[in-house]
């Protein structure tokens, strides 16, 4: 992980000239860690999984804070949940110290639960996603998260990946310590199989000791096979034999550690016959092939799941660059019932972008009549396709393809 500079450094340290306290959420292994080190190198740190840091730091929590020195890191900090309201009173002693305090946590619900009840105005919270194609393969920026709602610019992208390097991505997913190991097929399967036995065990036991941890392991397999399809609870509570409520509870949990994405529906006409249910998506695609036990690059390719594999491939990929470009956005899906569909929907102060996303390497504009239908209706400036073709082209004078290696 110490290879990879993240792309997150820049927006953690302008937080830290504005806010006394800066708190880093995600899932485990994303390098939350080392990215903490590497905004702060010279900042004294504490490890709240370690006992004797934990010891040292809970002792006496007041007289810690107001004792060390300043900028202090606090890792994992989800384990203490006093440490929230005496991080409260040291900063509120001494409100114009800005940078004092940068803290980590691997699970979200408690933590955001303790930060919201005692941290409200003082802290800024940044989520450290898996790696995004710019991290992954060291390239300046995203222009195309950048300038999405700029046709123009759209138009002059560069390519900046060759299609292997995205079809390896999309194999192996984007948590650091796999990627990095990308090409050793041993390491890559057992850290998997690791992970989702320390997420378990560790994560989700501590968390939530009443958890039925067989059943949910079992939820977020059916989770893998079904990421890409439209959420129906009823069928997960059938085939797991509980009600919709856990079902429910189930999925709360797997999207407040960051193992699921919720992608709501674009519904901006209440009128219109349109589906209301979310789509449901894994979000790291090195652990959907995990649970579909695909390890070749031919077994992705041949998999019936591919297609929705890919898309919410891309998906992710989109949402994770745009989150560090435009702090004020918003994304949804569409589909009608008369199954007019499109899969990435992006809102934004600037605009309206549809967005289409295909597997192939040739898309007929015939196959584009619902990208067209909904720039029509919604009177949008231009559409996407995103897919694997060769070069960057205007299909139509509002449908623009950028090949997925451009982007």
């Amino acid at each position: 992980m110490a290879g990879v500079i993240r792309a997150l450094k820049s927006k953690i340290t302008l937080h830290l000239k504005n806010f006394p306290c800066v708190v880093l959420i995600g899932a485990r292994q994303v390098g939350k860690t080392t990215l903490l080190k590497q905004v702060l190198p010279k900042a004294v740190y504490y490890d709240l999984e370690k006992e004797s840091d934990h010891k040292l730091v809970t002792g006496d929590i007041e007289y810690f804070l107001k004792t060390t020195k300043k900028p202090l890191i606090i890792d994992e900090a989800q384990l203490e949940p006093k440490l929230f309201n005496a991080l409260r009173v040291s900063i509120d002693e001494n409100r114009s110290m800005k940078g004092a305090y940068l803290l980590s946590g691997s699970s979200s619900p408690h933590l955001l639960k303790n930060i919201s009840e005692s941290l409200a105005g003082r802290v800024a919270i940044v989520e450290v996603p898996t790696l995004d194609w710019e991290e992954a393969f060291d390239f300046k920026e995203s222009a195309f998260a950048k300038n999405i709602f700029n046709l123009e610019k759209l138009k002059n992208l560069k390519a900046h990946l060759s299609q292997e390097n995205i079809l390896e991505l999309c194999l192996k997913g984007s948590y650091p310590e796999p990627f990095l190991e990308m090409k050793n097929q041993f390491i890559y399967s057992s850290w998997y199989e690791n992970y989702i036995k320390t997420y378990l065990e560790r994560d989700i036991r501590l968390l939530f000791p009443s958890l039925k941890l067989d059943s949910y392991k079992r939820f977020i397999s059916m989770l893998a096979f079904s990421s890409g399809e439209i959420l129906n609870n009823a069928k997960f509570a059938s085939s797991l034999d509980v009600s919709e409520p856990t079902i429910k509870n189930y999925l709360e949990i797997a999207e407040g550690t960051f193992l699921w994405r919720r992608l709501n529906s674009y519904q901006p006409n209440k009128k219109k016959s349109l589906i209301k249910s979310a789509k449901s998506y894994l979000r790291d695609t090195g652990l959907i092939n995990y649970f579909l036990k695909i390890e070749t690059l031919d077994q992705l390719l041949s998999h019936p799941n591919y297609g929705l594999i890919w898309e919410g491939f891309v998906i992710e990929q989109i949402l994770k660059t745009m989150d560090r470009y435009h702090s004020n956005y918003d994304a949804y899906y569409y589909r009608t019932k008369n199954h007019l569909e499109v899969d990435l929907v992006l809102e934004g102060s600037n605009g309206l972008v549809p967005i289409e996303i295909k597997s192939g390497s040739v898309t007929d504009l015939q196959r584009l009549s619902h990208l067209k239908s909904f720039i029509d209706e919604y009177k949008c400036n231009y559409g996407i396709l995103i897919n694997n073709a060769e070069r960057l082209s205007m299909l139509s004078e509002k449908i623009i393809q950028i090949p997925a290696r451009f982007i």
